[in-house]
């Protein structure tokens, strides 16, 4: 078991631990290392193993983007501190209770795989030609899905917006209806340990200054965000995508004030540490808010003790057969569908983006109006969908107040992830022997 592991420092073949050798030994016995531990993280370990396993990972993914690699003990540094980053919160969530059972995670495991447009046997086969083993991947699904909840429980869930909030960015954004506030935006974080010396934070500022020297000398920001940042994205070029300026935390936007598309920050300080952005792009956000909505109906056979999926997913092509054949979509729903939408004849109403789960609107954002899908699952059971009509609309007055609140929310939830990741690693033991060769 690799918990053992932290015991020893090199692991090696029984006959080498021998006081004196045999006879029929040679002088010296042979020390087969199989593998050794890098870090210690509480009372767990991280082997060269599982190192070497995610550089790889890491490196072909850099590689797909067209990235030029760093130096390969640059990006060990980065890839062992992720490791360490998701150990302490894994250990979190095992100490505090949170859970994923086997069940939700073959879903989940399902969910992906659609999402693909695999079967489960083409998936496994697609992640087997990539060298990724299928209980790995389901493993480490298992601790993204944990890791997510964690910080809804710890984060996301403890951030309040007050109706005053969504007020004040209501009014600032009718009065910037001319503005471009909308920033495509990648960033580099030079994380600040908890109560640093005066010693530590001139060493991060100065690491800071050094990655703004080097941009502006034309050095590769996804490069230097693999080698510099500590932030989760740091992999990943660093690259935060669209932010409208409500999103954004107050001091990002004073440091994109001026700037324009490829132009580079100056380091400033928050409570995490020291930024870097770069602007990527820019547009103006005072157009109207247009999303094209669906009048969707749909029919549901929910899964069971008593019906099988084979026996929902017939019953549903038995249904869709008759409706092609000219028999009423609204009075077989009525008294087939195991929905509540059933006395309305399955229907939905005006769907907006995002308000159904995505295998169901993949499905109805592929049909053309009065078409009926071929049955269709989602967790909730096997659906029959009919989109009725489209159109575009402007978002109602109280689709702008749930999506100002949800912008507060990830401009306050940013800065606050930030910060508890950083208290959780500053808490944590962690001891590295990443340089014991």
């Amino acid at each position: 078991m690799r918990f053992l592991l932290a015991l020893l420092p090199v692991v090696v073949w029984g006959a080498a631990l021998a006081q004196s050798p045999r006879p029929e030994q040679p002088a010296q016995a042979r020390v087969d290392l199989i593998d050794r531990i890098v870090a210690v993280v509480n009372k767990e370990v991280i082997t060269q193993h599982e190192l070497a396993e995610r550089m790889n990972r890491v490196e072909k993914e850099l590689q797909r983007r067209g990235t030029s690699l760093p130096a390969r003990g640059e990006i060990e540094r980065q890839v062992l501190e992720r490791l360490i980053i998701e150990k302490v919160q894994l250990q979190y969530a095992r100490e505090t209770g949170v859970r994923v059972d086997d069940l939700e995670l073959d879903r989940t495991v399902s969910r992906v795989a659609e999402g693909n447009k695999l079967s489960l046997t083409e998936f496994r086969q697609t992640l087997e030609r990539d060298a990724i083993g299928f209980d790995t991947f389901r493993e480490e699904l298992r601790n993204e899905i944990l890791m997510n909840r964690l910080r809804d429980r710890e984060v996301t869930g403890r951030i309040t917006v007050s109706e005053g909030e969504i007020e004040n960015l209501l009014l600032e954004q009718s009065e910037r209806k001319d503005t471009a506030t909308e920033y495509n935006i990648a960033h580099i974080l030079v994380r600040v340990p908890e109560q640093a010396t005066p010693e530590q934070l001139e060493s991060r500022r100065a690491r800071a200054e050094e990655v703004v020297k080097r941009l502006r000398e034309g050095t590769e920001f996804a490069r230097l965000a693999a080698t510099y940042s500590d932030a989760p994205d740091a992999l990943q070029g660093g690259v935060m995508g669209w932010r409208s300026q409500q999103r954004l935390p107050e001091l990002y936007v004073e440091a994109l004030a001026g700037l324009k598309p490829g132009g580079i920050s100056n380091v400033f300080r928050s409570a995490a540490g020291f930024h870097v952005l770069k602007l990527l792009e820019l547009r103006g956000a005072g157009a109207p808010i247009l999303v094209e909505q669906a009048h969707v109906r749909h029919i549901l056979a929910r899964t069971n003790d008593l019906v099988s999926e084979d026996e929902a997913k017939r019953k549903l092509l038995s249904l869709r057969e008759r409706i092609v054949n000219g028999v009423n979509f609204a009075e077989l729903a009525r008294l087939n569908s195991d929905d509540g939408s059933a006395s309305r004849g399955g229907d939905l109403g005006w769907i907006y983006p995002g308000d159904t789960v995505p295998e169901f609107e993949r499905a109805f954002a592929e049909l053309k109006p009065m078409d009926v899908s071929q049955p269709v699952k989602t967790p909730f059971g096997w659906h029959l969908i009919q989109v009725l009509e489209r159109r575009t609309a402007d978002m109602s007055s109280e689709r702008k107040r749930i999506e100002a609140r949800k912008a507060i929310l990830d401009r306050k939830g940013d800065e606050a992830y930030q910060e508890w990741l950083r208290q959780l690693r500053d808490r944590a033991y962690v001891e590295m022997r990443l340089e014991e060769r």
